[in-house]
């Protein structure tokens, strides 16, 4: 079997057979065939691919988890179309894609090639935050020993903002432009890099892909559920013993995932499950809960970016809230009303109910009107994506609220739980 990606933390087993980690940073191009053997060649047969790739069930794994298999087989109808792996991974809180570029450079840019052969491309793109130096330096070396790839695949240092991986900003920075998102359509598989065909998929989608032409669509079906395939990179933060990053099956229950960061380091309160353009959930009762899209669907969540934070009790939900809604207000393209004036008074909002100071303009009773007026009607997916995690957090810290309105907070530590600056 072979690597999806490495861990932080110990190898996990699936269905009795370990999906290998690398063990350390990076491996050498020699060692990556040994472990995995060479990427079987697929020129020639793209259309038995992209339907193998169908059949898999391999889904986005960057957030939106769009069908893998529809995206090829649009961009591969256009003319002489680029291919990018979206590494730029602009959420705080996770560290996956990181992880894995960093442990497991070719077979990301295995990723890169067999997408290539899938949709006729013969130009790659690899982009990376300016902030992930581990990664790009995994990935600068795997080029230098593939030197016959390195010709077509090109790697990019992309702006450290929440907006610059979505699809469309990427593609107006590589065309030259800033990395922000674009009013659609023309859609990058229809005009992308270049006014070109343009597929964007997540690094580890693209891996998985690599897995898939190695394995076939049956192997990658071992893990995972029927509806929902395959593995998942999860990044766990918050109240665990090993804060890191885990490779599990898809249905997995969120607490066997805490088990697998050491267990719990103090008694939870709440879990936000998706990142900041997730949802909070209450943790009593939930962490039976299996990841995956269908699972997490009666409490109102989904993977997201497929990271887990768990918020122990004497952490302030309200607060903790506050702060990442003032960081996704100042993340934003400002290229619309809902951004430039609907999330800086959300968060305006919601800070003042975190001190305990709610007035007449920031009230509580303002946010739930402040979001009806901001869902649906953004440039892009930003001001949906930070109304979706306020409102949750309305709903799952409703205690604290009104201890908050009574002037207290049930908080024994102040201490910033949730990250909102770049990181290493």
């Amino acid at each position: 079997m072979s690597a999806l990606a490495a861990s932080s933390l110990e190898s996990p087993r699936v269905r009795g057979a370990t999906r290998l980690l690398v063990p350390g940073a990076g491996t050498s191009w020699a060692e990556h065939l040994e472990r995995c053997g060479p990427l079987p060649q697929l020129d020639g047969r793209r259309t038995s691919f992209i339907a193998e790739v169908e059949r898999s069930g391999l889904t986005g794994r960057g957030g939106a988890g769009f069908p893998t298999a529809l995206k090829l087989q649009a961009v591969a109808a256009g003319r002489a179309p680029v291919v990018v792996a979206n590494g730029t991974e602009g959420e705080p809180a996770s560290r996956k894609d990181r992880v894995l570029m960093a442990r497991n450079p070719h077979l990301v840019v295995d990723g890169v090639v067999a997408a290539m052969a899938a949709v006729g491309g013969d130009q790659g793109i690899v982009a990376v935050s300016n902030r992930s130096r581990s990664a790009c330096a995994a990935l600068t070396a795997a080029l230098a020993e593939r030197r016959s790839d390195a010709r077509r695949i090109r790697l990019v240092s992309v702006p450290d903002r929440f907006v610059a991986g979505e699809e469309t900003a990427l593609v107006h920075f590589l065309n030259g432009g800033e990395a922000k998102p674009t009013f659609t359509p023309p859609r990058p598989f229809e005009r992308g890099v270049g006014g070109r065909p343009t597929l964007v998929q997540n690094v580890e989608t693209l891996a998985n892909l690599a897995l898939i032409a190695r394995h076939g669509a049956d192997w990658f079906r071992q893990a995972g559920t029927g509806g929902e395939p395959g593995t998942a990179l999860v990044t766990v933060l918050g109240a665990v013993r090993r804060a890191g990053v885990v490779e599990v099956e898809l249905g997995t229950p969120l607490g066997h995932i805490v088990e697998r960061c050491g267990g719990l380091a103090a008694p939870a309160r709440a879990l936000l499950v998706g990142g900041y353009f997730g949802s909070w959930i209450d943790a009593q009762g939930n962490l039976e809960l299996p990841l995956s899209n269908a699972g997490l669907l009666p409490v109102g969540a989904a993977l997201g970016a497929r990271t887990l934070v768990v918020l122990p009790h004497g952490t302030c939900g309200v607060a903790e809230s506050a702060r990442v809604a003032r960081y996704l207000a100042g993340e934003s393209a400002g290229q619309c009303g809902p951004c430039v004036f609907g999330l800086p008074a959300v968060a305006q909002a919601l800070e003042s109910l975190a001190a305990s100071a709610p007035d007449g303009r920031h009230s509580p009773e303002r946010l739930p009107r402040l979001s009806a007026q901001i869902a649906r009607r953004g440039a892009c997916g930003h001001p949906d994506g930070a109304v979706r995690f306020v409102e949750s957090a309305l709903r799952v810290f409703t205690d604290e609220i009104q201890l908050h309105l009574a002037g207290r907070c049930s908080a024994t530590h102040s201490e910033p739980l949730l990250p909102t600056g770049a990181g290493p």
